[in-house]
């Protein structure tokens, strides 16, 4: 999922070392750099997001930089960014703004660098804590850089945010949920603790679906995994996991109204599918797809929300596999709700990965 940049190097903290927590709340992002005046108006690449606010051209460092990562997400109900931020000048970068969980440093400075240059580190004044470090020569080769980098770069801190939820899950898990997802399907998931078990059936085809409910609070939250025998590679295309997720959602969850059922939004967005790797490694990773969209009840009530899904290749069984994150959350922000639940979606495990995790460690 992460881009690879050039000169990009990668640190970490010393283990040895005690850090203090991190401040700041999730999808916040601190950034550190001159706000400096731009020759001239550029483009904004960023404007043809949906919803994005950021509509017009940017004449500074610091408004390319927010037009990227305060883009608005796409495939949302409503308008919220990607990021929240809050810019300091690099003399105003204290003691007391280090332990930031999310930094962006730009340092332009033709006296001190020659070439664009980056760092990604994690930990590096608390915990848990991601910083981004670019260092240009001038402002058009800033420029340059961050308009061919600048969304793998908001993406990398979207990841360091899945990283963090998805590990969190894993030590507040349903073990019950868990167990019988892994005792009947085969597939390991980290599955909240809030959640609890809805439903697990077989649809005609071969078709087997877990579903899950988070109820709690104002919003509900669901977690359903299906999977069914892979015959083709057209089974990965957009079309076809889009009439699988149809068939599916439709006959699983429905409103109060006899006869609604839950369907995709295609009138009003459609939904985006790109490829994606594992948060977890750098060599191997697994192949998969995501789709981001919107879904609506049809048939009754005006219901409708956002949701990711996440689809891959079982080689053991030949399976396709998909799990997917939905919300519904009338009147609430949805941003970081959504992200919570999406993180669960990069704790899969194929039955080969769920094998070698329960393989008890080898003892002489």
């Amino acid at each position: 999922m992460s881009i690879l940049l050039c000169g990009i190097g990668f640190m970490s903290c010393d283990s040895g070392r005690t850090l203090t927590s991190a401040t700041g709340t999730v999808y916040e992002c601190l950034v550190v750099m001159p706000d400096r005046h731009l020759a001239g108006e550029i483009a904004n690449p960023w404007a043809v997001e949906n919803g994005n606010g950021y509509t017009g051209p940017v004449n500074s460092t610091y408004g390319l930089v927010a037009a990227c990562m305060s883009a608005d997400m796409t495939h949302m109900p409503q308008v919220e960014p990607y990021f929240k931020l809050t810019q300091v000048k690099p003399e105003a970068f204290d003691e007391f703004l280090k332990p930031t969980r999310n930094i962006l440093i730009v340092d332009i400075d033709d006296t001190k660098y020659t070439q664009v240059k980056c760092k990604v580190s994690t930990d590096v004044w608390s915990t848990p804590q991601a910083v981004y470090h670019i260092q240009a020569p001038n402002d058009t080769a800033f420029v340059s850089y961050w308009l061919a980098h600048g969304t793998g770069i908001r993406q990398w801190f979207v990841d360091q945010e899945m990283l963090r939820q998805a590990s969190f899950y894993r030590r507040m898990p349903n073990g019950d949920a868990i167990a019988r997802l892994e005792k009947d399907h085969h597939y390991g998931l980290a599955i909240p603790e809030e959640y609890v078990f809805v439903k697990d059936t077989t649809l005609e085809n071969d078709i087997r679906v877990f579903l899950t409910c988070n109820n709690k609070g104002p919003m509900t939250r669901y977690l359903v995994l299906y999977s069914y025998p892979y015959t083709d590679t057209c089974q990965f295309a957009l079309s076809s996991l889009n009439r699988m997720r149809d068939s599916v959602m439709g006959r699983i969850i429905s409103g109060q109204t006899e006869g609604s059922y839950i369907g995709t939004e295609y009138k009003e967005d459609q939904p985006e599918l790109r490829q994606l790797a594992s948060l977890y490694t750098d060599e191997g990773g697994f192949y998969g797809e995501e789709i981001r969209g919107l879904w609506k009840l049809y048939g009754g009530e005006a219901m409708g929300g956002a949701y990711v899904s996440h689809t891959r290749l079982d080689q053991v069984n030949a399976r396709v596999v998909t799990v997917e994150a939905m919300l519904f959350a009338p009147g609430q922000k949805k941003r970081n709700a959504l992200r919570q639940a999406e993180a669960v979606l990069y704790t899969l495990e194929m039955p080969n990965e769920l094998a070698a995790r329960q393989q008890p460690a080898y003892e002489e």
